[in-house]
């Protein structure tokens, strides 16, 4: 039996990838879920000699996306970008109604990246501190909007979080994505923004956002001016975005691990990597088994987070 379950898996890993790979993002275009699934497909599409290409399906706080490819069929051709929001967050603020159980449902394959959040506003902003920000805010409860990719995406619930740690009160406006998002903040219709730094980035080297902190436990290699908002007076306070990549739960191992190796591979090369770094990702590159301990690490601390603020979807 263990030597016809051997043959099987390596059949299984010559053969595999025998076409193109569908890779879901569960978030709509032109934040920073793109610009991570975008670096990893074009380097699996040169590593694994087939194209592996993004879809992007947002809608329902990435429920949809999640429920559809826990249906896949689990060969290794539908993969899905795993997100703090999907598979640490959203238990708990969906609690029974979740239509998926990230734990059953799918296998991790690796971490990809940590991304800070930061708290930025438009450069034509009075605020040039946080402090400033969070004084007009007590001042004034209820008339400051705050803008994020959607209700329920990693930008909602991290301000939600600080402004439950700051004592402010800020209305959430929420977006179908980051794109349109950053167009209203640069424009002055909304005032504040907690979301990933790469989809920032741009906009803060272009000065058009001004980067008031950073929710890394460490300041960033590529905002070295910017304080952490535990240097702003938030001790203790870190909320960052991770990514990851996940398939359907009963996948062959051979075929995760061979996503694993070269997806490790292309985050070791400096020009594979080249655009996640220069937006200010960590990245990391672990095993499946690190990743899954990973995840229930943070479904544990973002239930405590869930239930001290009271984050609901709006």
């Amino acid at each position: 039996m263990a030597i016809t379950l051997l043959i099987s898996s390596n059949t299984v890993l010559a053969a595999y990838p025998e076409k193109s790979i569908r890779l879901v993002v569960p978030f709509a275009t032109g934040g920073t879920s793109e610009i991570i699934a975008r670096s990893i497909a074009g380097s699996l599409t040169n590593s694994l000699g087939q194209l592996v290409y993004v879809e992007n399906k947002p809608g329902g706080a990435g429920n949809i996306a999640m429920e559809e490819v826990k249906r896949a069929n689990p060969d290794g051709y539908t993969l899905i970008l795993g997100h703090v929001g999907t598979l640490a967050v959203n238990p708990a603020l969906f609690g029974k109604k979740l239509p998926y159980n990230p734990s059953k449902d799918f296998a991790p394959v690796t971490l990809i990246a940590k991304v800070p959040n930061v708290i930025a506003v438009s450069e034509k902003s009075p605020y040039k501190t946080l402090n400033n920000l969070v004084v007009d805010a007590k001042k004034n409860p209820g008339k400051i909007n705050y803008g994020s990719a959607g209700n329920g995406s990693a930008g909602h619930l991290a301000m939600e979080y600080f402004s439950s740690e700051a004592g402010i009160d800020l209305v959430h406006v929420p977006y179908k994505g980051s794109g349109p998002m950053l167009t209203d903040l640069i424009g002055g219709q909304i005032q504040v923004t907690f979301n990933g730094l790469p989809s920032l980035m741009g906009q803060i080297q272009g000065g058009a956002l001004r980067p008031l902190a950073i929710g890394s436990a460490q300041r960033s290699t590529v905002l070295p001016n910017v304080p952490t908002l535990a240097e702003s007076g938030y001790k203790g306070f870190e909320t960052s975005q991770w990514y990851g990549i996940m398939v359907p739960a009963g996948t062959p191992q051979a075929v995760i691990d061979r996503l694993q190796k070269a997806i490790v591979k292309s985050l070791q090369s400096k020009e594979d990597s080249k655009k996640m770094l220069e937006d200010g990702a960590v990245l990391v590159g672990d095993t499946p088994a690190q990743f899954a301990a990973f995840i229930k690490s943070e479904q544990s601390r973002w239930s405590k987070v869930v239930e001290k603020s009271g984050i609901t979807i709006d």
